[in-house]
């Protein structure tokens, strides 16, 4: 699976150090989910109907990762 997280984003992250409460950890998730559909959507759909998987679990589980891409500012 590791071959679709090779997403090497440059996206700024800026948030602010005492609101990183359950809404902002799902806002975050949701854009992730967004750039990785964008960057390798097909490829997910293709390898989710070719092993027979949940392409939804696919994209959470990569959207996830690519959180770690991410550079995040805090401001305090």
């Amino acid at each position: 699976m590791s071959a679709f997280y090779n997403l090497k984003s440059l996206t700024m992250i800026y948030l602010n150090y005492t609101n990183l409460d359950t809404a902002t950890q799902n806002r975050l998730l949701a854009l992730s989910k967004i750039d990785v559909e964008r960057h390798c959507g097909q490829d997910l759909k293709a390898y989710a109907i070719e092993n027979h998987l949940d392409y939804n679990t696919i994209l959470e589980e990569e959207a996830i990762k690519n959180l770690y891409s991410y550079q995040y500012v805090f401001n305090i």
